[in-house]
């Protein structure tokens, strides 16, 4: 039997319409209903592991063999099925070094693969930095539709790289009041700052106010929105203040929520677009010995795992923490009253890769680009 499939490079995934905002949106929207429905599986015997990671170690007694020399060097593999109208199983699998940018290069290089279920054949294989960033720039927009006041104007960027320039695209098509950005780089100076604000000048003509802050604190303080993306090592992190948020605000993070006083989350709303996830971070980092029982050493600093600490010590019960597939799915409410505070964690999953991949596959057949592979005409050995 013949097998053919189709590659996309990057510029063939851009005609494909992979940076079409509104549509990643709601193809969010389908991938975490079906999530909601069970109507999925991950990776691992039993269907739930977000991925395959391999890390290099610090040192070796073997000639050449590649090192941890800096963060995020690793190679990760990450498979998946999704039902629903998808139906396809694929795989997103990168390699990352932040050492990278020296060679201007992205941090991570990803790829996508989409497989027919049945025969486990490839239908399509596509370049997926774009489709990444967008996926998860989508997912707290989504999310937005349910857990941010719809009259918000005041949009906190914090992290201006590539993740929360898409995420940005996203917030504004569904929060179309947005008239003040805030940016926080890494310095008031940063490149990544002034890349973020030209950006808003010219796709976004009516935001009249384009503010790049100082200090966390400035950039968090009379928000409507705050999106977090950054990715930083344990030792820049900054630490953030429960209090600096107004009443009314909507915070997601996709990277870094350090925080010290963890009780303050008690008087918030919390949102998790994959519970089972952040406990599992937990329990490894327990396993490992770097927690007691209870998660009381935190070297971590990602929202969700805030949030699995705090049932593990019994401040709230499981039930407090809201899975963002159920108010997708009816089954929880989003926002309940114009002045609760919301945090909304978001770790993605490789769905989120597989949905979107496969539209944009969609796409690219409908209007004929990319480049047919042959993979056989007939196999070799059988």
């Amino acid at each position: 039997m013949k097998i053919d499939f189709l590659y996309l490079n990057e510029q063939d995934m851009i005609k494909a319409g992979v940076m079409d905002a509104a549509a990643c949106v709601e193809t969010m929207r389908n991938t975490l209903s079906l999530f909601g429905k069970k109507d999925f599986l991950l990776g691992g015997p039993r269907g739930d592991e977000h991925g395959l990671q391999v890390n290099f170690p610090q040192k070796s007694d073997i000639e050449g063999f590649p090192l941890d020399d800096g963060p995020d060097r690793r190679f990760m593999a990450m498979p998946a099925y999704l039902g629903g109208k998808y139906h396809v199983a694929g795989q997103k699998y990168y390699g990352s070094n932040s050492k990278n940018s020296s060679k201007n290069l992205p941090r991570s290089i990803l790829m996508v693969t989409l497989s027919d279920v049945d025969t486990g054949a490839p239908i399509a294989y596509m370049s997926a930095n774009l489709l990444s960033a967008m996926r998860t720039g989508a997912m707290p927009a989504m999310a937005a539709t349910y857990l941010a006041n719809p009259d918000s104007r005041v949009l906190s960027i914090i992290g201006p790289g590539v993740i929360n320039k898409c995420a940005l695209m996203c917030y504004m098509e569904v929060l179309p009041k947005i008239d003040t950005i805030k940016i926080k780089g890494s310095t008031p100076t940063s490149r990544t700052a002034a890349e973020m604000k030209k950006f808003i000048e010219e796709k976004y003509p009516q935001v009249k106010n384009i503010i790049i802050c100082k200090t966390l604190k400035e950039a968090c303080m009379d928000a409507d929105v705050v999106s977090e993306g950054m990715s930083v090592t344990k030792q820049e992190m900054e630490e953030f203040h429960l209090e600096w948020f107004k009443k009314g605000a909507t915070v997601f993070s996709m990277g870094s929520f350090f925080v010290k006083e963890y009780d303050r989350f008690l008087d918030t709303t919390m949102v998790v677009d994959n519970y089972g996830m952040y406990e599992k971070y937990m329990n490894n980092f327990i396993a490992r010995g770097e927690f007691d029982e209870l998660g009381n050493k935190r070297e971590w600093c990602i929202m969700g795992m805030h949030f699995i600490h705090e049932v593990n010590q019994k401040k709230i019960p499981r039930n407090k923490v809201i899975n963002l597939c159920d108010i997708v799915n009816g089954i929880s409410n989003g926002r309940s009253s114009k002045d609760e505070i919301i945090m909304c964690s978001i770790g993605g999953m490789p769905l989120e890769d597989i949905s979107w991949g496969y539209e944009c596959y969609k796409k690219a057949n409908e209007i004929g680009i990319g480049t047919k592979l042959n993979l056989w005409d007939e196999p070799y050995m059988k």
